[in-house]
């Protein structure tokens, strides 16, 4: 039975204008995986590690690259033991395995179109050594986690990619990735140090083992005498030994490390070895030691603006030879482009000439002295260069951030840019160092001779160039024009430079048809005579990496069918999904995307789309906090909650829209009704709890929606106060505007007696401050119309708005008093949703009123005019995602600051998935954005701080911590001591 007011996912249609794809999910997939091989799968790893429905195949079905591939299933092991069992079962069913991590391959390896591994859901955990020196890791932490960890013991892993922030350790090793800073020797062949694996046998090895070389060869003796004979033909062989020297002198990604019969000794180890830069087709790597690198403890950052490419490649050498920590080339349209999408970067790069080239320069020392001396000696360096603007070293965070951020955002940037239709590829290739000058020119010349973006830009300092692709590879010609494109590369960087295809992205389908004319018979024969040893059934990774099929690369392309403005120039680099609140329940936003894009493949009428339009609506529709987060992560600030509210209001019908316009413009009634409810909850705890009022609650969300009516998933705050303090308007300083939030619910359960309510704690500091505010006394009933807007319902919001406007404006006498707010998203639906609600005289009267987050308030009227009397001990801080929008993070820890004596903000504390009340309508979502977050808060802890009630409610009932206000904090610390 439909149960009332559900929303109606048919109603999310496909896109406007969409029209059917060749290569769109044919109905036979429309029931997900077939029922004999998702049983059998269950029963071997269990119902919940196995994903099966359509919309679980075409989630995974994309990674970052052009390609796609629908699995036939997605299993989830939890170990290596799942993995040994699964190796097993494909070996003994015909079956093949393509392992995936965070799905950051720009080539093609991470997609299957029989049984996709996942290796990161499980696959967590970390544990510095040694002081930093050393870390051991499972494969599914992301890199920037690690990082993040290891930056606090003075080290970082040797591998820096420009997707630290989403990609994993597992696909690190795997692909043996590079980076801005990252050197030979440090890289992932070079530093990892121990590893447990899974071989496609079933057979896990574990390096640690003092009895593992035993154990391989007495369980796989083949294997062991095949890896040992391998050693020593190549071994013998002067003229092989040289070339594979040379080959892997510079950066290498294409094509296996037979290198590692040269650099160990043993089975076991050279097993290891040969798994980094695998990329899968030998095994899964389920644990890892890495020997970690020192990090600078300073550093500071400088565009070295030079005339052109040539001049700028030629001080690549002398700069690094200094001990610069890192060198990346940038060309002018680069500079250019980077301009009107990126505040930090410099407005007169939009004048430069056509053929200017900068480098960005990074240097850095373990003191301030020896940063100076690390400056100087660049200046030295630079001292009769021909440069276009003035050297400037920043030093600063914020501006080294800032630079990174215009490098690392071009990718995203540049994909936003092109026509529809078409596909963004990026190719690294790597030149000898010292010819990198000279190749970046003939490759802008080859880009040119196609059409192709003149863009070229990398780490110059290892000779890696990173280049874009737009090709239509729907289209017979352009598909034909791409494929000529990459033989003239191929002749270029092998045939005129001995270098390398892939310098750090692995090779991929997209390169794999090119191994054999980078190596040569001899060595490409070899690396076959690897993989046919290790996985004699050929279960992995087909056509990944080794493959006899030289069209591999030119099939299998995913089309780019419009979608909704808002999402439609996404680039599924997956940079949104490690802050993705949903991330571990449901879809992340660049899946939201991929499935958006299959209904518009999708013919009208189709049992696949009506399927997917079925699972959409609760996997990404209701799941979605709309919180924004993933518009910071994004290189382009793709916010995908903004479709997603936008799918809510399309899902309602009239009813649904003219209970929640009663429910706006009564808000009053509802407000105090739930505050009555939440007294009478109050009352239920000496009596069972809240056990009575959820079964209530759930019994009501069983009839109508669990979309429209709130469970209560733990132990709720206090009611608020029926009466808000009294304030007087003369002599205010400010206008006080109590959240609804704040007006329903009051101290936190568990709280200390002595703990004020937070309207109160506000009164109380601008009293104590000399900067009283004022309450005005027919607040009740006001609110910003953030409960309305989330859930799509527009004519609700727009009451609201206009409401709220309205009295803000009267409250003010016309914008002379400013207005605080102590509710961060109802501070930042004011400032950036209610002015888009509101027109004519009402809209300008609106943006004259200045509005202030309390934590704007008390960082610039209040903190100063107190006297701190008692110390807070040591405080964790929850940043929100609405105080990441506004930008005041680092105010909200430094008042923290003022009276603490440790604060941590725990790492991955990103948003809490409470989103107003859709943590009470789903609290597996909050479950889902805070399950990093709450790992961090081991240990004792003073307090917890936020600047959200809907946050700190959230966690309360997740985490099991009573977190208060920033304002309530602040008050008890500055109260009077009262001598006797």
């Amino acid at each position: 039975m439909k149960k009332l007011l559900t929303p109606d996912p048919s109603r999310l249609g496909r896109p406007e204008g969409a029209t059917a794809q060749p290569d769109a999910v044919t109905a036979d997939r429309a029931t997900g995986t077939p029922v004999p091989l998702l049983k059998a799968l269950q029963t071997l790893l269990g119902r919940d590690n196995v994903s099966g429905r359509v919309s679980d195949l075409v989630r995974y079905a994309s990674d970052a690259s052009p390609y796609r591939s629908v699995p036939r299933v997605v299993v989830h092991p939890r170990n290596a033991d799942d993995l040994a069992k699964i190796m097993r079962f494909a070996a003994h069913n015909g079956r093949h395995l393509t392992f995936r991590a965070a799905g950051t391959s720009l080539n093609g390896q991470a997609m299957s179109e029989d049984i996709l591994v996942d290796v990161k859901t499980h696959f967590t955990g970390m544990e510095v050594r040694d002081g930093g020196r050393r870390i051991w890791s499972r494969p599914g932490v992301v890199l920037g986690d690690a990082q993040a960890v290891l930056a606090r013991h003075g080290h970082m892993i040797g591998p820096d990619p420009g997707s630290t922030s989403v990609c994993t350790i597992g696909g690190v090793l795997a692909d043996n990735a590079g980076g801005m800073r990252c050197s030979l020797e440090r890289d992932s062949y070079h530093t990892l140090e121990d590893a447990t694996f899974v071989l496609p046998s079933g057979t896990i090895v574990d390096t640690t083992d003092p009895g593992a070389e035993e154990k391989l060869a007495a369980a796989e003796p083949e294997l062991v005498a095949g890896l040992i004979a391998l050693r020593d033909e190549i071994r013998r062989d002067g003229e092989l030994v040289g070339f594979l020297r040379r080959k892997f002198s510079i950066r290498n990604t294409n094509g296996l490390r037979l290198d590692a019969f040269l650099d160990e000794d043993t089975p076991v180890r050279i097993l290891m070895r040969l798994m980094v830069g695998s990329e899968g087709i030998f095994g899964a790597i389920t644990e890892s030691v890495i020997r970690t690198v020192e990090l600078p403890r300073h550093k500071a950052v400088a565009w070295v603006m030079l005339p052109d490419l040539r001049q700028a490649a030629s001080y690549v050498a002398p700069l690094m030879e200094t001990g610069a920590q890192a060198c990346e080339l940038l060309v002018a349209p680069v500079l250019k482009r980077s301009v009107d999408n990126f505040r930090e970067a410099p407005r007169e790069w939009a004048d430069i000439d056509d053929d200017t080239a900068a480098l960005l320069l990074e240097v850095g020392g373990t003191s301030e002295t020896a940063l100076d001396e690390a400056i100087a000696a660049a200046e030295a360096v630079l001292a009769d260069a021909e440069l276009v603007s003035p050297l400037t070293f920043d030093r600063t965070p914020e501006g080294q951030r800032g630079a990174w951020k215009i490098r690392n955002g071009l990718f995203g940037l540049i994909g936003a840019d092109r026509p529809q239709g078409t596909a963004l590829i990026t190719e690294d290739v790597c030149f000898p160092p010292a010819q990198v000058g000279q190749g970046a020119a003939d490759l802008l010349d080859l880009l040119s001779r196609y059409g192709y973006p003149e863009m070229v830009m990398g780490h110059a300092a290892f000779g890696n160039l990173h280049f874009f692709l737009l090709p239509r590879l729907d289209d017979d010609s352009e598909r034909a024009h791409y494929a000529s494109f990459l033989d003239d590369l191929a002749r270029l960087v092998i045939d005129e430079y001995q270098g390398s295809l892939k310098a750090e992205h692995g090779t991929g389908v997209n390169m794999a048809p090119f191994l054999l004319r980078e190596w040569g018979e001899r060595a490409w024969g070899l690396m076959w005579r690897v993989k046919e040893l290790i996985d004699p059934q050929g279960i992995l990774a087909p056509d990944v990496k080794l493959t006899r099929d030289q069209d591999i690369h030119l099939r299998r392309f995913k089309s780019f069918p419009r979608v909704e403005d808002e999402i439609n120039a996404c680039v599924e680099c997956g940079f949104c999904e490690p802050v993705c609140p949903s991330r571990h329940v449901t879809v992340t936003p660049r899946q939201r995307i991929v499935l958006r894009r299959e209904m518009a493949r999708q013919p009208e009428n189709s049992e696949v789309l009506a399927k997917l339009q079925e699972e959409y609506e609760y996997d990404a529709v209701q799941m979605c906090a709309a919180d924004g987060t993933c518009a910071v992560a994004c290189p382009i600030s793709i916010d995908t909650g903004k479709v997603m509210k936008m799918f809510r209001a399309a899902e309602h019908d009239g009813t649904a829209e003219h209970i929640a316009l009663g429910t706006a413009r009564n808000f009053r009634h509802v407000e105090r009704a739930a505050r009555s409810g939440i007294k009478a909850a109050g009352l239920l705890d000496g009596v069972g709890g809240t056990a009575p009022l959820r079964g209530v609650a759930n019994a009501g969300r069983a009839i109508l929606s669990p979309d429209i009516l709130p469970t209560v998933p733990g132990k709720l705050p206090q009611a608020a106060s029926r009466h808000l303090p009294a304030t007087q308007r003369e002599g205010a300083t400010a206008v006080y505007f109590p959240a609804c939030i704040n007006r329903i619910f009051g101290r936190p359960h568990g709280a200390p007696s002595d703990q004020l309510e937070l309207p109160r704690a506000i009164v109380e500091l601008g009293r104590r401050a000399g900067r009283p505010v004022w309450i005005p006394g027919d607040v009740e009933g006001n609110c910003c119309g953030t409960p309305w807007s989330s859930k799509g319902y527009a004519r609700g919001f727009e009451d609201r708005a206009r409401a709220i406007a309205a009295d803000l404006w009267r409250w003010t006498d016309g914008g002379e008093l400013p207005v605080v707010v102590d509710a961060a998203s109802c501070t930042h639906g004011l400032l950036e949703q209610v002015p888009g609600a509101l027109d004519g005289e009402l809209a300008e009267n609106f943006s004259t009123i200045r509005i202030l987050d309390v934590v704007d308030w008390l960082r610039d009227e209040v903190v100063d005019g107190l006297t701190f009397t008692d110390s807070s001990g040591r405080v964790a801080v929850h940043p929100t995602c609405s105080t990441t929008h506004m930008g005041i993070n680092d105010d909200l820890v430094a008042l923290v600051g003022r009276v603490a004596d440790e604060v941590v903000v725990p790492d991955r504390a990103t948003c809490c998935g409470t989103a107003g009340d859709r943590g009470l309508l789903h609290p597996e979502l909050v479950e889902s954005a805070t399950r990093e977050e709450r790992a961090g808060l081991r240990g004792h802890f003073d307090a917890f701080v936020s600047d959200n009630r809907t946050c700190e409610m959230g966690l309360e009932m997740i985490a099991g911590r009573p977190y208060q206000s920033v304002a309530c904090l602040l008050e008890k610390a500055s109260r009077p001591v009262v001598t006797p």
